[in-house]
């Protein structure tokens, strides 16, 4: 099957919201099955990501006179999105500066820190506990911090504060995937509050109770068979997008 026939643009069915389980399992598949590389991955997806974010948030809307912003990094696979994420926003001429706390040992990861660090983007080296400070500073929050390997009611230090710090944030924040320190099947209602959710592949359970502004899924590149095995219904992507905005479960074109 080609391109043209994945989707349907008259299909009125509702998006997939994808389980714990089966987001895993999906993504063992594209890793076993179809040969995709763990690096090529971070890359799609933390690409589509600052797409997605400079489609919700041009440069010429920022408030601020600088174009800057937070990028906050986990030692998981979401915190080496959220690295890919400000290289790109970078190149778009975005202002990012990035913190990455516990950085992983993952040479892949820290290969994506280096890049970071070539391009001149700052990393802070610790998290100002003054809110104020980061609405002040900053345009956007990039919420890569947890991701669904996290357990859930487990975060630990100093993580455990850095979400403290994000529940008090006033300036819009965009999670990765999930928002950070919520569990993938089930929503968290002492967690943070994200104005924008970025799903990676699929949306995840969790996000059926996402009340926010803006929800965007970024799976264009996921093979057809992947879609049709996990019976993913996935909305038409307009164009050349790698990401499609939805809002209850459909497609806002």
């Amino acid at each position: 099957m080609n391109n043209s026939e994945i989707g349907d643009k008259h299909n009125t069915e509702p998006v997939k919201y994808l389980s714990k389980q089966e987001a895993e399992a999906l993504e063992a598949d594209l890793l076993d099955d179809y040969r995709f590389g763990k690096q090529q991955l971070l890359e799609i997806l933390g690409h589509s990501c600052a797409m997605a974010i400079t489609k919700v948030y041009p440069l010429r809307t920022l408030p601020r006179k600088q174009p800057t912003v937070l990028v906050i990094c986990g030692p998981d696979q979401n915190g080496a999105i959220g690295l890919v994420c400000a290289r790109n926003l970078r190149s778009y001429d975005y202002e990012p500066t990035i913190f990455y706390p516990k950085r992983s040992l993952d040479v892949i990861y820290k290969d994506l820190t280096i890049q970071c660090e070539k391009m001149d983007i700052p990393f802070l080296s610790y998290l100002p506990t003054e809110v104020q400070l980061i609405n002040d500073a900053y345009n956007l929050v990039v919420d890569a911090v947890l991701g669904i390997e996290a357990e859930f009611g487990e975060v630990k230090e100093p993580f455990a504060s850095i979400l403290a710090t994000m529940k008090q944030i006033k300036i819009p924040i965009i999670s990765l995937d999930i928002p950070s320190g919520w569990d993938a099947d089930a929503w968290n209602p002492e967690g943070i509050y994200p104005e924008m959710i970025i799903s990676l592949a699929a949306p995840k359970k969790c996000a059926l109770q996402f009340t926010g502004k803006h929800h965007f899924i970024a799976g264009r590149f996921l093979p057809y068979d992947v879609q049709k095995k996990f019976e993913l219904n996935l909305p038409v992507y307009p164009e050349t997008e790698c990401m499609v905005e939805i809002q209850d479960g459909k497609s806002t074109l």
